[in-house]
């Protein structure tokens, strides 16, 4: 598995806690490897390729930059299938299967429950520039907010301490800013300080979640996040490439395998609370 994962993200952890679960489950051998700049994710994948491995699994963030890596493996005979990101691509490259949400619906979704929610000035923060999933996820939540304002804030999502400085500093600037999006629990978690540091009475909700976050939700400091259950995403990946080397089969149809979205709130968060502290969402 060849993912686009930074150092310190949460949300990769359940990403690959999910594959390691479905290798041991399959007795499978897996190798999982991550770099968020997609020139190295390439070679990852170029890596594995060279190790005549029986099975690959990959995002793609930037299509064009990560898909003539899976290309080679799908030409190679290598069982090829795609999480998380790169949906309206996967095909294009041969990929036989995706496993993840469609992220403009899910910025949708978001949008119309903040603007259900009151919200008049929303900061969408994008944490890795060049991440076409993120950007989708914004366009979306600016499309569902319909005729609040919404604008976009961009952040260094390998450094937390620049993540709380930059988010506090607009906060500071615009005190119109009602409602920050986060992309990533870490950043909405960091946000929490940038708010309280800076002024601010804006509330916080997210994209994605960790255990730290399912905390937030219980005690109200983040409203509520939008679930894509990475461990899924993980274990069907890993699962459907033992399929694939079992019997040939895909998964799928053709059509992309949904993991999402949904939300946790303060109405449901009891139900994951200690799949969330075991690692598993």
């Amino acid at each position: 598995m060849v993912t686009h994962g930074a150092p310190g993200d949460t949300f990769w952890d359940l990403v690959r806690k999910g594959a390691e679960d479905a290798a041991k489950k399959n007795n499978m051998e897996l190798r999982y490897s991550s770099d968020p700049e997609a020139p190295n994710q390439s070679n990852l994948i170029q890596n594995a390729i060279d190790s005549k491995v029986d099975g690959i699994a990959v995002t793609m963030p930037n299509a064009e930059a990560i898909g003539p890596a899976a290309k080679k493996a799908v030409t190679a005979k290598i069982p090829t299938v795609a999480l998380n990101a790169g949906m309206d691509a996967y095909q294009k490259y041969g990929i036989s299967a995706f496993f993840g949400q469609e992220e403009k619906v899910a910025g949708t979704l978001a949008g119309k429950r903040l603007s259900h929610d009151g919200a008049q000035h929303a900061l969408c923060v994008i944490h890795e520039q060049g991440n076409s999933s993120q950007e989708a996820r914004c366009a979306g939540l600016k499309e569902g907010l319909a005729g609040a304002d919404m604008e976009v804030l961009y952040v260094n999502g390998k450094d937390m301490t620049s993540v709380q400085s930059t988010v506090q500093a607009k906060l500071a600037q615009d005190k119109s800013i009602d409602w920050v999006m986060g992309l990533v629990a870490p950043v909405a978690l960091t946000s929490v300080d940038a708010v309280k540091n800076s002024g601010s009475s804006a509330k916080i909700s997210t994209f994605d979640t960790n255990a730290q976050l399912v905390t937030a939700i219980k005690e109200g400091t983040v409203q509520w996040a939008v679930d894509q259950q990475p461990y899924l995403q993980g274990y069907m990946a890993i699962d459907a490439l033992w399929l694939a080397q079992r019997n040939g089969s895909t998964v799928g149809g053709n059509r992309p395998v949904y993991t999402g979205p949904s939300f946790v709130d303060a109405t449901n968060v009891d139900k994951i609370a200690d799949s969330a502290k075991a690692g598993l969402r």
